[in-house]
């Protein structure tokens, strides 16, 4: 069976399962009560993905086909009363990717919300980082099929452990958020300082007003978002290990942009963002073997989306593309590339029941002549979304 056709018979399979089950499919899952005010609601989550690739590894260059658990959640969430909120999420993410079967189960997130007033809330414990707006949002609600790599900070990633205040203003226009987080931890840090991190957003028309985003609101709101970040560690790394000397502080900040609008013709996405992250250009220096390539990095990305105003058989179409952009700070550029992606989601139940068929090109601009993964190559996915 050549890719033309594996792609096709897995796309008549995949849809003729979802419509069977698109009957029996839930909105939501359970909700438990406790007096008057507590509750726990559990929700499960999977998004089971196919991907061809062009390439199977860094040392061979035959194309390879990969099934994978991309996410696999479990999430309880609720409230204690009417102040005070709870979220813990286990997860085996990436489960049987590259022949990586029994991945560990464990806590994405574990946190406790206070929410006195719609202008100060608290959030404390394991939680999304605030840092850049692809991050944010949710990554069960997304435009196109997953996130970019640059919207993962350097340390932490897309979570840390510390305690966040944030609020809305002005009828929620403008939102502000600071996080004080672990940030990078061991003993290859010089000294141990808290990672701050600072963001603000303005909605000129409907307001975001929740922690997190969503890439796209499905036509149901109009949005035209403007959000600016910076993220702070001190005392981050040594540029010279063997010596430790040379300390440097991590400075990270982002722009960025989203806008939808529903017309009569369809609804209408849009969505773009900036990122420089710097550690005194240690990655070139002689730093610890810890040190992440990602901490001198200027990148950024623009996405687009077009939802049909009518439904297409059982559900409703939506295309979408991005363009991401990556230049690090290394010798000889071999990380520096060019993403392009073209995709659609078929929503039979909103996001809790679709299909993502996404095709990605690489375009690296100092191919690397021995390792396949640094080469130009191509991914095509096809994902399925169940959300109960």
């Amino acid at each position: 069976m050549n890719i033309l056709q594996f792609r096709q018979t897995l796309l008549a399979s995949l849809t003729g399962a979802l419509a069977a089950s698109l009957s029996t499919l839930a909105h939501a899952g359970p909700v438990i009560e406790f007096g008057d005010s507590s509750s726990l609601q559990i929700n499960y989550a999977l998004q089971a993905w196919g991907t061809n690739s062009s390439y199977t590894s860094a040392t061979h260059d035959g194309s390879s086909t990969d099934f994978y658990l991309r996410r696999n959640r479990i999430t309880f969430s609720g409230q204690y009363n009417d102040y005070i909120g709870f979220y813990a999420q286990i997860e085996s993410g990436n489960d049987s990717k590259a022949g990586n079967d029994d991945r560990e189960i464990y806590y994405r997130d574990a946190y406790i919300t206070l929410d006195y007033t719609d202008t100060v809330r608290f959030i404390v414990g394991r939680f999304k980082n605030t840092f850049s707006r692809e991050n944010l949002e949710a990554c069960l609600e997304p435009l196109t099929l997953d996130r970019g790599d640059a919207s993962y900070t350097p340390f932490a990633g897309s979570r840390d452990t510390g305690v966040a205040i944030w609020g809305n203003l002005s009828d929620a226009a403008f939102q502000y958020r600071v996080l004080i987080g672990d940030g990078r931890e061991g003993d290859v840090v010089p000294k141990k300082s808290p990672r701050v991190t600072t963001r603000i957003h303005w909605s000129a028309l409907d307001p975001e007003y929740d922690y997190g985003y969503r890439g796209t609101y499905l036509g149901t709101r109009k949005i035209l978002t403007f959000g600016l970040a910076y993220d702070y560690q001190a005392d981050a790394a040594y540029d010279n290990y063997a010596q430790l000397s040379g300390i440097q502080d991590y400075k990270a900040t982002t722009a960025d942009v989203f806008f939808e609008y529903p017309f009569k013709s369809g609804t209408y996405t849009f969505s773009a963002a900036y990122f420089d992250y710097g550690v005194g250009n240690a990655i070139n220096k002689e730093p610890d073997p810890l040190l992440p390539i990602t901490t001198e990095l200027e990148s950024f990305y623009v996405k687009a989306g077009y939802l049909l105003p009518n439904p297409v058989g059982p559900g409703r179409l939506q295309f979408f593309a991005r363009h991401d952009g990556s230049e690090y700070e290394l010798s000889g550029g071999a990380l520096d590339r060019r993403i392009n992606a073209l995709g659609a989601n078929y929503y039979l139940n909103g996001q809790n029941l679709k299909i993502t068929l996404e095709h990605r090109k690489y375009d690296y601009a100092n191919p690397s002549e021995s390792n396949p993964a640094l080469q130009d190559n191509y991914q095509t996915t096809l994902g399925l979304q169940f959300i109960l």
